[in-house]
């Protein structure tokens, strides 16, 4: 129990900066949707649609392979210094590339008028794959206060810069007709602040950094950075993979001809999702290093099964929470013509719970070094992405992308299920968790059912509540023994 109260730990501290990151950010649609247009969203939809595959190009699944060989003690004096090396060469090498191609990229992405916004987004990348290492480094060192500190920083300076730009450079415009703030604000640079406004975040987040970053020494362990390479290259794979998952969707439906208010819609609404998806960020910090230093232990299995059955309750209780409030929810959104997509939220946080079950069960294939079955798992569920994206979005546009994502993360799960149990088993309590998905299911469709027939707010709120303190009060009697041998929360458990 003690290791499980160490992740809780970890994953508060991650949490408490992914939320407060998160927070912010969320804060900023309303913002974002009053300031921007429909199109002008979908525009910033689809270039950091572009930006989160070129992260994971950029890094090269070098952090997991850093926290699995931060486990060998041959190593210990090196990994740092060649993992810095790697990652600060091949990110001037890439970002040159791209930067001689950004008008083919502009094309690609569907913003070929702008290719301004591709230029600002290399620079994006460029700083945050720096500070990757960094950031790895705090992890394993168990720093997560630091962590914290420097990743909320950085979203102020990006906060406080968005509003100068898109709140006061229009004011300081009217004051003074001639000044430069009169130019800026007369050619519409409202999407190119936002991206620029990223790039000082990205900057000044390195800086904060700059003590680890500098801490390396050019020293290069080939035999090293080989096994390295061997383990990580199909993690990226599997982050690429993921990536397609994750983003292609908006790419694609721009390919396709829906329109930038409806790629809006969607970019927008898919940020309701952002109690799970922050949940699950978090937890990853925390667990990735965590299942590495247990994966020798004597229980490793037990203590991953019994990690999985906390997660699931935890998103199994946000999904509720994101659900059955939604008409509160989508106030959040500013622009009501971007309230069209919020028929797939409920759709798109079971995914999201499907996809954070699967970053649980692909323990097995990290620790036993079988990272290309992850691949080989995450190529399956790209495909099924692209496909079920190509022959349903001129049908039913963005809703075949919500289903697209839904079943995408479904199978990843299911599969990594089965062939992990076969190659290294550990014993979850699969039918109770599954259980407790397809009750909080069947209890959204209770609530939309009823609120149907009667379509009062009052009347929608309390039943919500009810329905979701109900469900807490139902897994807490399930899973009494377990509560109480939490710290702080089982004291009050009987």
């Amino acid at each position: 129990m003690a290791g499980i109260r160490q992740l809780a730990s970890q994953t508060l501290w991650y949490g408490v900066s992914s939320i407060v990151a998160r927070l912010l950010n969320y804060i900023l649609t309303p913002y974002l949707t009053l300031k921007l247009s429909g199109g002008s969203y979908g525009d910033m939809t689809l270039v950091y649609a572009l930006m989160s595959f070129l992260n994971i190009v950029y890094t090269y699944g070098l952090e997991t392979g850093f926290f699995r060989f931060s486990q060998r003690k041959e190593y210990s004096n090196d990994l740092y210094n060649t993992s810095s090396v790697s990652i600060i060469t091949s990110t001037v090498l890439l970002s040159v590339v791209l930067l001689l191609l950004v008008k083919p990229l502009a094309f690609v992405t569907n913003v070929a008028d702008h290719p301004e916004y591709i230029t600002l987004a290399v620079l994006i990348v460029a700083f945050d794959s720096l500070s990757a290492i960094p950031f790895a480094k705090l992890r394993q060192d168990g720093r997560p206060v630091k962590y914290a500190i420097v990743r909320i920083s950085g979203v102020v300076v990006y906060i406080a810069l968005l509003y100068f730009f898109l709140s006061i450079c229009p004011k300081l415009a009217a004051e003074d007709p001639n000044s430069i703030f009169a130019i800026l604000n007369s050619r519409n640079f409202g999407i190119t602040f936002v991206i620029l406004a990223n790039v000082v975040q990205s900057a000044f987040t390195l800086l904060l950094l700059w003590k680890e970053f500098k801490s390396f020494r050019w020293k290069f362990n080939f035999q090293l950075w080989r096994e390295l390479m061997l383990y990580s290259l199909p993690m990226l794979i599997v982050g690429f993979g993921g990536m397609i998952n994750e983003t292609l969707d908006r790419l694609m439906l721009g390919w396709m001809g829906v329109s930038k208010l409806e790629i809006g819609a969607y970019g927008a609404c898919y940020k309701l999702s952002i109690l799970i998806t922050v949940f699950i960020q978090a937890f990853r910090l925390g667990a990735e290093p965590f299942f590495f230093k247990h994966s020798t232990g004597e229980n490793a299995q037990k203590t991953y099964a019994r990690v999985m059955k906390f997660f699931v309750i935890v998103i199994s209780i946000m999904f509720l929470f994101v659900a059955l409030y939604l008409d509160i929810w989508k106030y959040f959104i500013q622009n009501p013509k971007l309230w069209q997509g919020l028929k797939v939220v409920p759709v798109l946080l079971l995914a999201n719970m499907f996809l954070g079950i699967y970053y649980n069960l692909a323990v097995w294939y990290k620790v036993t070094n079988n990272t290309m079955s992850g691949a080989w798992i995450t190529i399956g569920g790209a495909l099924l992405t692209i496909l079920i994206n190509y022959f349903f979005i001129p049908r039913y546009s963005y809703v075949a992308s919500a289903w697209a994502t839904f079943f995408c993360y479904g199978s990843m799960m299911v599969a990594c299920f089965i062939w992990g149990q076969k190659k290294y088993p550990i014993p979850y309590a699969w039918k109770k968790l599954l259980a407790y998905i397809i009750i909080v299911v069947l209890l959204f469709y209770l609530h939309k059912g009823l609120t149907y027939m009667w379509s009062n707010s009052w009347f929608s709120f309390g039943l919500a509540t009810l329905i979701l303190l109900s469900f807490i009060f139902f897994v807490i009697n399930v899973e009494k023994k377990e509560f109480k041998k939490l710290p702080v929360v089982g004291k009050f458990i009987r």
